[in-house]
């Protein structure tokens, strides 16, 4: 460290001239704080699961009614399930003590394999009380 000049009278200053130690500090500063890993601003939960069972709507103990639409989407008697939802709706069906009525109507344009898979399902039920139903709309066959 340098020393700096005397006073008026000609003696020597014996201060030490801290300037370059403010520097050396100010820059392991700048050095600790560019290394510190970011913190992680998030809190680890385990947060339960939503279940598709919740929003499953009821199973009517006389007459279902299961529809393919046009855009190969599933409703249960008015509202809109998923596959596996109605892999449960038929479970819950047929373990009641008077299996109720199944009637199925696909829509004439929905995909062969949408359907397809809806069968299968009902068919793993294992559903004895089954009828197509809006059969009239294959009534009439273009070619094309």
């Amino acid at each position: 460290m340098a020393m700096s000049g005397g006073k008026d009278d000609g003696s020597p200053m014996m201060d030490m001239n801290t300037t370059p130690l403010i520097d050396v500090m100010l820059v392991l500063l700048i050095m600790f704080i560019i290394t510190i890993p970011p913190q992680m601003h998030a809190v680890k939960l385990d947060l339960p699961q939503p279940d598709d069972s919740q929003n499953v709507p009821p199973v009517d103990p006389v007459r279902n009614k299961l529809i393919v639409s046009p855009d190969d989407s599933l409703l249960w008697n008015g509202e809109a399930v998923s596959l596996s939802q109605v892999e449960e709706l038929l479970a819950r069906s047929m373990a009641m003590d008077v299996e109720p009525e199944l009637q199925f109507q696909p829509d004439a344009v929905a995909r062969y394999e949408r359907v397809n898979q809806v069968l299968r399902s009902i068919k793993v039920a294992q559903v004895t009380k089954f009828g197509f139903v809006g059969n009239e709309q294959y009534r009439v066959f273009t070619e094309g």
